[in-house]
């Protein structure tokens, strides 16, 4: 007991404090120097681009300069690449209104698939479950529709002419 009691004892150790305290005060000063990067861009590209630019145009990286401002990579579908090149200082404008005045001083247009934008995905998904939920024709319609068409010869040219026009038939019930 005498030995014990003049041997002092190590203190425990207390556990590392969280990883996301540690990397808070990392990530903001990552964020102070280095700007912040493409994926807010992404998140807003349709507010800063406008509507029309938006559906052509997907932001890739922001690269950094030694010199001055970054350089913004874009990428464009085909066809929209020249009309993206013409209209270049205005979408600068927008990008640096958003990030800050001489955040982005140049812009590198790549071609490529543009992916489409959620709202638009959320509405072709719901285009196609009401073309998958129409309701059939009643047996009179369907009738007539067949007795029109029986000119026209099997194949493909017959079946999508009867889905045409049942299409148009369920339309003009809908009215």
């Amino acid at each position: 007991m005498r030995i014990l009691a003049r041997r002092r004892t190590r203190p425990q150790r207390r556990p590392p404090p969280s990883a996301g305290k540690g990397l808070g005060k990392l990530l903001k000063g990552l964020e102070e120097r280095f700007g912040q990067g493409p994926d807010v861009l992404r998140d807003r590209w349709r507010e800063i681009a406008g509507e029309t630019l938006a559906l052509r145009t997907e932001p890739v990286k922001l690269v950094k300069s030694r010199t001055g401002g970054a350089t913004l990579e874009l990428k464009v579908d085909g066809p929209a690449a020249a009309l993206i090149q013409h209209q270049a200082p205005e979408v600068l404008a927008r990008v640096n209104m958003f990030l800050g005045e001489g955040a982005v001083a140049k812009l590198r247009i790549v071609q490529g698939r543009v992916k489409p934008p959620a709202a638009q995905v959320q509405a072709a998904a719901a285009a196609a479950a009401r073309r998958k939920r129409a309701r059939p024709l009643d047996a009179a319609k369907e009738a007539e529709l067949e007795q029109g068409l029986e000119k026209a010869g099997d194949g493909p040219l017959k079946q999508a002419l009867m889905r045409l026009g049942r299409e148009v038939l369920r339309a003009e019930d809908e009215r």
